[in-house]
């Protein structure tokens, strides 16, 4: 079983996100919607 470093940060949005933004609108909501980085060793999920 592959399980994650326990330090890993899992970020969740809980809004309802239009998933044909592709990588660089995910990484532009991360950036102003949640105020925080995209490019930090993190997992985010969105609904």
């Amino acid at each position: 079983m592959i399980r994650p470093d326990t330090g890993l940060r899992v970020y969740l949005c809980r809004e309802p996100v239009d998933m044909r933004k592709q990588i660089d609108g995910l990484a532009l909501l991360v950036q102003e919607a949640m105020a925080l980085n995209p490019f930090e060793e993190a997992v985010f999920v969105f609904g």
